[in-house]
């Protein structure tokens, strides 16, 4: 019996290296129109949406130890590369049309309470966003929403 489980702890060992060579590719390219440059949110909006936003939705992503490692590294990747379609705070549009779009967006998903996701804020406490800090959050976003949008009928 104990050698079987030596076998299969070997086994299982030499699984686990060979899940490391699948491992996906971390990239963070280069920023395009970074966000909070391009909308000048105020410093402690800003910090809230550094804090609880950018890991995923933007180029800044600070890989942890635990995604580099199969098969975590694989939900990471896959969380952050979707993210990154949904919302990509780093690739921000010129447009003000299409930056109220993706503000009014924002304030919908905060205000939900479907971002920052629940999986993320157990592994990050920082992201969670208090009361006071989703308030400010999405008034502050509103108020950009509409800044944007009568700046793009102005043109």
């Amino acid at each position: 019996m104990k050698i079987k489980l030596k076998w299969a702890a070997v086994v299982l060992v030499m699984l686990f290296a060979l899940l490391q060579l699948t491992s996906p590719q971390r990239t963070n390219p280069a920023v395009k129109l970074d966000m909070i440059t391009a909308a000048n949110p105020p410093p402690a909006v800003a910090a809230s949406l550094r804090a609880a936003c950018y890991d995923c939705h933007s180029y800044e992503t600070k890989w942890p130890l635990y995604a580099r490692i199969a098969p975590s590294s694989w939900l990471v990747v896959s969380d952050v590369n979707e993210g990154r379609q949904h919302l990509d705070l780093s690739d921000w549009p010129d447009d003000p049309a299409r930056a109220a779009k993706k503000l009014d967006r924002i304030n919908e998903v905060v205000d939900y309470r479907e971002m920052p996701p629940k999986k993320y804020t157990l592994l990050h406490p920082e992201a969670r966003l208090s009361e006071e800090q989703r308030k400010q959050l999405l008034d502050w976003a509103d108020a950009a929403a509409a800044k944007f949008r009568s700046s793009s009928t102005n043109q």
